[in-house]
This record gives C-alpha cells, structure tokens and sequence, in this order.
C-alpha cells in the first residue's frame, strides 16, 4: 500500500470476517477437494477423514449437561490443523477474487482483497470489489454445510 501511495495510487481493501465458518464446513465437499484439487490420498485423506468425521459433542453449563450429539459438519477448532483445512476448503476464494482483479491474503477465516490503482477509477473498482464479494457469498453459500 506504500509502495502504491509513493506512485500517486490509491489502494482499495475489502475485510472479509468469515465469521462461523469453521462451522458450516461440509465434510464430503473438504474430503473431494482435498483428493481432486490437493491430490491427498492414502494413509494422510484417512487420518484427515477420520479427525473430521464421526465427532461427537456436548453442552456444559451450570453443572448440567446436553445430551450428546453428532457434529455433522465443520472443522474442529483450537488445533494446528483447523485453520489449514478451512483454507484448504475455502481455496476458491483467492481465484475468485483473481478473477475480479484482485489480490487476496487469507489466514484462517479472515481475508483481505486488494486492489492498487488511479483515484479515477475508484468507483469502477469499487463496483468490482462489491461484484466480487457478492461472488464469494454465493460460492460460500452453495458450499456449506446444510
């Protein structure tokens, strides 16, 4: 963005939170992905099927307890491996915003679109950014868990 200023540019940047989402993380979508896009196979796609899958989970409070039930989607949170999964899941986001002209950093569920340019063409790029950000709701939408 520095760099961007220093040459009479403007930087656009949209902050995506994508809150919950861990959550809503469908398994059968992450396992494809991880074996049709990542080539995970063997040994490694059966321990990665075998941490997400077939969870179970209960509810604590005011020393009672819910009774136990299955986690049908989402990706455990608090572990090294939580947030590369959700990335792993979430790899269409950067192309989409590629696709749109922009730059995108993720860590985790948080993601940054950026894009440097003239201040004349901000209203164009903004228009872009709101296109593109419509796009990855619709992607994420139609990719979560139900």
């Amino acid at each position: 963005m520095l760099l961007a200023a220093d040459l009479g540019n403007v930087t656009l940047l949209g902050l995506l939170d994508l809150s919950a989402d861990f959550d809503i993380v469908d398994h059968d979508i992450l396992i494809s992905r991880l074996q049709s896009t990542f080539g995970v196979h063997g040994t490694v796609l059966s321990w990665i099927t075998s941490f997400i899958t077939n969870r179970m989970q209960t509810v604590n409070f005011a020393g009672l307890q819910s009774i136990l039930a299955s986690v049908l989607c989402g990706v455990p949170q608090g572990n090294v491996l939580g947030p590369v999964l959700f990335l792993l899941y979430t790899a269409n986001v950067p192309v989409i915003a590629q696709r749109h002209g922009f730059l995108a950093h993720s860590y985790a569920d948080d993601t940054q679109l950026c894009f440097h340019d003239k201040v004349s063409l901000s209203d164009i790029r903004l228009l872009c950014l709101k296109e593109c950000i419509s796009e990855i709701e619709r992607w994420m939408s139609s990719n979560g868990c139900d």
